[in-house]
């Protein structure tokens, strides 16, 4: 097989996992393998409610009950939680549609389509900054699913594993290996690919809707009612504590967020490529996004709300939550929260960054290789220690994920048209190759689209002393600013540079 001449027209390749792929005249073979071939109109499989199974089981994880709670202690009342979080996933809902409907109109993962914007060489770096991100936030969630698993066992062993936290690490021998032990769980599933995935989401979505429902019922019966468990106020109310404050609360909240979802709107297309139609990706997400995400942070908020009639104390960790309730009812519990956090860490954080770190090197990494890089540096990133700034995590990546989503849609909407050359996406020498495989409009666009930012991520992490008060107030809005921005620079930069 030459290096340029691949198959022939119309013909199908399974990948690694068996998933049929459109095979395409002319095209490098360095620049692809099976995995990132256009899904074959046979493979398209998942229907509306395969989607909304997906993101059923991304929705329901400890981080996004975290969220919802941090709202609580940050002052809101639940109700004013609740509409944070729906309107933050309304906003990000629409560039996750947008996006989306590359991945089922042609059937290619996100590296793939970030090629029409970057250029073939130039997409390697979104993709490896997307999958950083990812890395980081599966890190997180196998560190909240081994501490649930760490619980359990604690306490059916009468604290027969804790001890004290060893060196370097800061967490103690127990903890550890309760770590390295879901760690190794999703090295399972990372073999068996995508429809392993899919499987899992689909039957574990009625039962954690359930356990959801279930908790929910719980908290209800122990604090009298709905009327006590939902009594307190917000704290930005006429002669509360905070009083007066909650815009500036609100709008920073907002941002972090859209910023949770804003890195499955980047590499939607890993997983709309297999949709049968427009309709299905989009009722999939329409429906299993933004309502499940709702009635989930009405839970979580509700609940943390009657914590504070139950247990004298607002209780915002789930895991704590489950070790006082005591009894079989702990095991149930947080049985519930390993398979949330599992279903949620497959789905939203390995499936991203084995594209992107596949797309460095594709005939030497592959989908399954890429996925087993992706836990090695979840490993290694000390997520017990970044679990717990988790809202300026989510700000800090939006700044750089906000501006690759404008360049996205200015390309493929505005400059594109939708229309795309499927082939040339794996060309060195095709309409998308730009300069040595270097789109510059598309590098240059995210450089100005970060740069507002900067000031502000500086200052958020200790870099640098306060950002002066504009772009301490730019930062604010990072995901905002930087879409908007890298939008409008790469349309001005794409029509001088490309002429």
């Amino acid at each position: 097989m030459s290096s340029s001449a691949v198959g022939s027209a119309g013909s199908v390749v399974p990948d690694e996992f068996g998933i049929i792929h459109q095979e395409l005249v002319g095209i490098d073979a360095d620049l692809y393998n099976e995995d990132q071939l256009p899904t074959a109109p046979i493979a398209r499989t998942w229907n509306w409610v395969s989607i909304s199974a997906l993101w059923v089981g991304m929705v329901v994880c400890i981080p996004t009950y975290l969220l919802a709670s941090y709202l609580i202690g940050a002052g809101m009342s639940w109700d004013q939680a609740v509409m944070t979080i729906l309107l933050a996933n309304a906003i990000v809902l629409v560039p996750m549609v947008l996006i989306g409907h590359a991945g089922t109109k042609y059937g290619i993962p996100f590296p793939v389509l970030l090629r029409s914007s970057f250029g073939p060489a130039g997409a390697k770096l979104p993709a490896v900054a997307r999958g950083i991100v990812a890395c980081g936030w599966f890190g997180i969630q196998t560190w909240v699913g081994g501490s649930a698993i760490y619980v359990i066992l604690n306490t059916l062993m009468s604290g027969a594993i804790a001890g004290d936290p060893l060196p370097i690490l800061g967490i103690n021998a127990g903890q550890f290996a309760c770590f390295i032990a879901f760690w190794a769980l999703h090295l399972y599933f990372i073999k068996n690919g995508t429809e392993s995935i899919r499987w899992l989401e689909t039957y574990a979505a009625p039962f954690l809707l359930a356990m959801g429902l279930a908790l929910l019922a719980w908290a209800y019966v122990n604090a009298g009612g709905f009327g006590a468990m939902l009594s307190t106020p917000s704290q930005f109310a006429e002669g509360q504590p905070k009083e007066g404050q909650f815009w500036s609360v609100f709008w920073p909240s907002l941002t972090g967020m859209v910023g949770f979802w804003a890195t499955l709107a980047l590499n939607i297309p890993d997983f709309t490529r297999y949709a049968k139609s427009q309709k299905d990706q989009f009722m999939g997400q329409a429906i299993g996004l933004p309502i499940p995400m709702a009635l989930f942070a009405f839970i979580a908020s509700a609940v943390t709300s009657a914590t504070v009639v139950i247990f004298g104390e607002a209780i915002w960790d789930p895991i704590v939550l489950a070790e006082k309730m005591g009894g079989t009812s702990i095991i149930i519990a947080l049985f519930a929260l390993i398979v949330a956090t599992l279903t949620t860490n497959l789905a939203a954080n390995v499936v991203a960054p084995a594209h992107g770190f596949s797309n460095l090197a594709p005939k030497s990494i592959n989908l399954r290789t890429g996925g087993y890089i992706t836990a090695a540096i979840g490993l290694v990133m000390f997520p017990w220690v970044l679990v717990n700034h988790i809202v300026g995590w989510l700000i800090a990546y939006s700044a750089l994920l906000g501006p690759i989503a404008g360049i996205m849609l200015a390309d493929y909407y505005i400059l594109r048209k939708t229309k795309l050359n499927v082939e040339d996406l794996f060309k060195h020498n095709g309409i998308y190759s730009g300069s040595g495989g270097w789109n510059w409009a598309g590098v240059l666009a995210l450089v100005i689209g970060i740069l507002p930012n900067l000031p502000g991520f500086l200052a958020g992490v200790g870099l640098s002393e306060a950002a002066s008060p504009f772009f301490a107030m730019i930062y604010t809005y990072a995901w905002f600013v930087g879409l908007f921005v890298s939008g409008v620079a790469y349309l001005i930069l794409a029509k001088i540079l490309n002429k």
